[in-house]
């Protein structure tokens, strides 16, 4: 245990307390099991360890952060280090990167059922199902979904300004106050297409010069170890991955065409689809659909967006079209904010939000002719900073989380 400890220690020795996300506190942290998933780089580890930092004393040692893809877990199990840690006294055990443990979610499940006073805080990629194998952790596990950051959280990154969230009814209901509440503090269209470039992941801050370089490692990751690991992608297949998702770069997203990809990557339709269902669970996009209702495993989706721009920037061979950008930053806050985004374009609009609202996405000189007559429809519009009527600008949906 004592080189674990040491570990610890040299974990919370260097993790940055500048900024720590508002998810700190949407997180139930009295739960006795804990799951937070996430794309890799979006910060979970640093959550993690900023929680120990701020609630438990430098040498306090009922808490345990530990990562399973370090080698002593190639020698120890789960089980054997929740009862050695127990019986020095551990109460709250937290293991990252926990997809990487073979057979994690029955041992979780065991120590979950033999170490009633212990807390278990475990972190994994976005793929990883908490319904996995043979142990049933549904009932006794609560999964939190960690995003990237928000355009308002990149905000408070760059310029130490930080502003409240709101939520969709507020914003839709009062986006002139909002919006010049926002710009009373800064000037939210200096920083708006900066983020669309780099801002989603916080090792940005890092260094920019090398952000695209670890954000292809990111996406390289994510087919070559989790899709193999998490979804039994064949190896020799995850070029595949990678070539669908460059055609994917250059596609508008109205352009969905599967047998045409299907025959550019040399792949079955049925196999496309799959591959499909596969990259969005690993967080890389999103599919959209014009109704969720009706939806089978292997639907073909209406359109497709890149998970967030940062993405589309960092594989896009040419400059990304813009409108392309605009639908995949309104696309991403709303689903990282909990919303359900359909598709709404078969009917009118870009997008039908939590069933009912109805938005189209543009420029600055968007009109309302193409949802004219349509109840609780709005224009989320770019290159403006203020709200008239229904037409909202496109960077105040970043206040969502």
């Amino acid at each position: 245990m004592e080189k674990l400890f040491e570990r610890h220690d040299e974990y919370l020795s260097v993790v940055p307390m500048t900024y720590v996300r508002d998810m700190m506190t949407q997180i139930d942290w009295s739960l006795r099991l804990i799951a937070i998933k996430g794309a890799k780089g979006v910060g979970k580890s640093t959550l993690m360890q900023q929680y120990i930092k701020i609630n438990f004393r430098p040498d306090d040692r009922h808490v345990l952060y530990c990562s399973a893809d370090t080698s002593y877990f190639a020698t120890h199990t789960i089980v054997e280090t929740a009862e050695k840690f127990v019986k020095v006294g551990g109460r709250y055990l937290f293991i990252d990167e926990i997809h990487k443990y073979k057979g994690w979610s029955q041992e979780v499940k065991e120590v979950y059922d033999l170490y009633k006073d212990l807390h278990v805080v475990v972190s994994g990629s976005s793929l990883l199902k908490i319904n996995d194998g043979q142990a049933d952790l549904s009932r006794r596990m609560v999964e939190y979904i960690m995003p990237g950051l928000s355009f308002r959280e990149f905000l408070w990154m760059e310029t130490g300004v930080r502003l409240e969230a709101v939520s969709l009814d507020a914003l839709l209901s009062s986006p002139n106050e909002i919006c010049r509440n926002v710009r009373t503090a800064l000037y939210p269209l200096e920083h708006f297409h900066n983020y669309l470039k780099y801002g989603y992941f916080p090792f940005s801050f890092e260094s920019r010069r090398s952000y695209y370089s670890r954000l292809e490692s990111v996406i390289n990751y994510l087919i070559d170890v989790e899709l193999v690991g998490c979804r039994g992608l064949e190896s020799g297949n995850s070029r595949k991955i990678k070539g669908l998702l460059q055609l994917l770069s250059q596609m508008l997203p109205y352009e969905v065409d599967v047998t045409k990809l299907s025959k550019s990557l040399s792949l079955q339709r049925v196999t496309v689809l799959k591959y499909l269902k596969w990259v969005e669970e690993a967080a890389l996009i999103h599919r959209l659909f014009s109704d969720v209702d009706t939806l089978t495993d292997l639907q073909k989706p209406d359109k497709i967006l890149f998970d967030n721009s940062n993405f589309l920037y960092a594989l896009s061979t040419d400059t990304p079209n813009i409108g392309t950008v605009r639908e995949t930053f309104f696309c991403n806050q709303l689903t990282s904010a909990g919303h359900m985004v359909e598709y709404e374009g078969l009917r009118s609009g870009d997008s039908r939000i939590d069933r009912s609202i109805v938005v189209e996405v543009g420029g600055a000189d968007k009109g309302f002719s193409q949802v004219s007559g349509v109840p609780d429809a709005y224009i989320a519009a770019d290159d403006i900073d203020s709200a008239a009527f229904h037409k909202i600008p496109l960077w105040a949906f970043g206040f969502l989380y």
